[in-house]
């Protein structure tokens, strides 16, 4: 069965991330056309950047990455779970990435997005980073607005349209995951 990771993007102290990722597993949980499991990056401290060759060019000889490396290759697409910092991705998940090459490419991913707006711009640098990365974002994405989505502004309650797009974002990273899945055979094969 198509095996899609959720990842959560924020290591913050107080986030509000983590209630957005326990939703989005839930969500998912209850559909029957993949499995789903939820990798926090709090679980998996990796330093900064600290590779002597990009990983595009071969395993790490860094014991960290290489385990980071053997999480990810396990998934056929990926849900990115993602704040908005100062317009951007936070620079742990941005770390992240840049940490692994091949476990990304040829791979689908979609986003949910929180910040002041949506987390919207987040997500279009992230579509750009990802695409460097060989994998192919899918259209739909999920934001969500810290001012008006979290009751008490603590609270997450999400709205029926949120829970709309994210079956729509559900359902695209599923056919792209596995309308790609030849591509990964081909290159694990070649």
């Amino acid at each position: 069965m198509t095996r899609i990771a959720i990842i959560l993007g924020s290591t913050r102290p107080n986030r509000r991330g983590d209630q957005v990722a326990r939703w989005v597993l839930d969500t998912a949980s209850q559909r029957g056309d993949a499995d789903f499991e939820l990798i926090d990056l709090r679980d998996h401290p990796l330093p900064h950047f600290d590779e002597a060759v990009p990983p595009m060019f071969g395993p790490s000889v860094n014991a960290h990455t290489r385990a980071w490396a053997e999480r990810l290759a396990t998934f056929d697409g990926f849900i990115i779970v993602t704040p908005e910092y100062n317009g951007s991705a936070p620079g742990v998940l941005k770390n992240a990435l840049d940490h692994a090459f091949a476990e990304w490419v040829n791979k689908a991913v979609g986003f949910v997005s929180y910040g002041v707006d949506g987390g919207v711009r987040s997500v279009q640098q992230l579509r750009l980073v990802c695409g460097t990365l060989g994998m192919a974002d899918v259209g739909y994405q999920v934001s969500i607005s810290v001012l008006t989505d979290f009751e008490n502004n603590t609270t997450f309650v999400p709205t029926d349209r949120q829970s709309g797009a994210l079956t729509k974002t559900l359902d695209q990273t599923i056919a792209w995951s596995n309308a790609l899945a030849p591509l990964r055979t081909t290159l694990v094969t070649s």
